[in-house]
């Protein structure tokens, strides 16, 4: 059973994103906001975690495109190779903010993910999703979570979130209602930047 945890996003509880934290690093999984729609996420390092998150997708986990939620650009090097310096000036000109940006992964990559040459950053501007990556130490593996309504694409409110999902996941933060706008992919593995899907960020870069 799910549990529903209220965290307000202008003072977010560190008492209570602790408490989140050490759950996921014995393997929780967590529905929380972003600056986007709402996201199911777990630890990037515990692999039993990701197995479920990707059985949860209907994906292989070594094949799963999952973005890797950070805290800051400081965390790039941690998993991506090295960029230059334009590549460097888009990032910094958009994040924080509703993007998810593809850049070439290095060796550093959790072994489930070594034969992957690309990853999925993003760094969300909201205070209770940036406060779970420092609470944790280390990114978050996140993916949208899905409506199977054919008209409403992503839920919204929280309530509904832990009603539809209460048997797969350990947690819910409430922290009131999401977009229902996805963040804005853009490909920046190449000579120009290549929009994959248009979403909540201009794609104006």
């Amino acid at each position: 059973m799910a549990q529903l945890v209220r965290i307000y996003e202008d003072n977010p509880s560190p008492k209570e994103l602790q408490r989140i934290a050490k759950a996921m690093k014995d393997g929780a999984l967590i529905i929380y906001p972003t600056d986007t729609v709402y996201g199911l996420g777990c630890d990037i390092n515990h692999k039993g975690a990701l197995e479920k998150v990707a059985k949860i997708r209907g994906v292989k986990l070594e094949k799963a495109n999952f973005s890797f939620i950070c805290e800051s650009l400081s965390d790039l090097s941690e998993y991506v190779s090295q960029i230059d310096t334009a590549t460097f000036k888009i990032l910094k000109r958009n994040l924080p903010g509703p993007y998810t940006f593809i850049l070439p992964g290095n060796n550093n990559l959790p072994s489930v993910f070594k034969k992957k040459k690309t990853v999925g950053i993003r760094v969300p501007d909201n205070s209770i999703a940036i406060g779970l990556v420092q609470a944790l130490g280390n990114p978050i593996i996140s993916t949208s979570i899905k409506d199977d309504d054919e008209v409403i694409e992503y839920t919204t409110d929280p309530s509904l979130i832990v009603e539809k999902w209460n048997h797969l996941v350990d947690y819910v933060i409430d922290g009131g209602y999401g977009d229902n706008v996805a963040s804005t992919v853009i490909d920046l593995t190449g000579n120009e930047p290549v929009l994959i899907r248009e979403g909540k960020g201009s794609v104006e870069l």
